[in-house]
């Protein structure tokens, strides 16, 4: 919704196919395109990419976001975690990123070959770096994602250009669909854990994404954008 306020075509993928029909109905047609797809799964990425490829008719792609996840980080004790679980995790944010990013390196480099400005924003975590209890699967994911980024970064430039932001604490229940949303009323304590007062909300991530993407001197950095919680002392009382 950010960038599509800034005037920018947006294509997005899911496999939420009732998502994306609301955000059909809230998104013009000439403006958007909304495809469902599972990312975690390499035929459907590139016949997605292939869609997309014919929709921008020529153009390039100006900027890809790698965010998908599975937002749940807890996995239990670790002699319980099935290798099918400790995948599903992988796939849903770790390859997702690699498979999207591989689809859609011809049309980055078609936008900068044409002058633009080319890069990717991959969504990491907080827990790339730090963790809470039994969420191996999902740290272990995101921290290959931080990895992948840079590696990605030394690669793909001068062309393309690749960093991580780590979001925190994001409230996204009011953006979720209509059938899941949620508007939680949060707890002086949870506010006071962020120096800035407050819980991230969504477009803190996308301010973070389009700046990425016009700093042109940026690349292979990771950000976190979690309102300071992660440099703050948290005591037990």
């Amino acid at each position: 919704m950010h960038f599509h306020g800034a005037g920018w075509r947006v294509a997005g993928l899911d496999k939420d196919a009732e998502a994306l029909a609301e955000l059909r109905d809230a998104l013009p047609r000439e403006k958007a395109l909304l495809l469902t797809c599972d990312v975690g799964k390499g035929g459907e990425v590139v016949r997605a990419f292939e869609r997309i490829g014919e929709w921008l008719d020529g153009n390039g792609l100006d900027c890809l976001v790698n965010n998908s996840g599975i937002a749940d980080p807890y996995a239990g004790p670790l002699e319980d975690l099935a290798l099918d679980k400790w995948q599903a995790w992988i796939d849903a944010s770790l390859t997702a990123a690699f498979l999207c990013s591989r689809a859609a390196v011809p049309l980055l480099r078609r936008a900068a070959e044409n002058g633009g400005s080319a890069s990717i924003a991959n969504i990491s975590s907080t827990r790339a770096v730090m963790s809470e209890p039994e969420s191996f699967a999902y740290a272990a994911a995101k921290g290959g994602v931080d990895a992948l980024t840079h590696a990605m970064a030394v690669s793909l430039g001068p062309e393309i250009r690749i960093n991580a932001i780590r979001p925190g604490w994001i409230e996204t229940g009011p953006w979720q669909k209509s059938g899941a949303r949620s508007h939680p009323d949060h707890r002086p304590q949870d506010r006071d854990q962020h120096p800035v007062g407050r819980i991230g909300r969504p477009e803190d991530i996308a301010e973070a994404v389009a700046y990425f993407h016009e700093a042109g001197f940026v690349t292979g950095q990771h950000l976190n954008v979690d309102g300071g919680m992660t440099v703050k002392m948290i005591y037990e009382h």
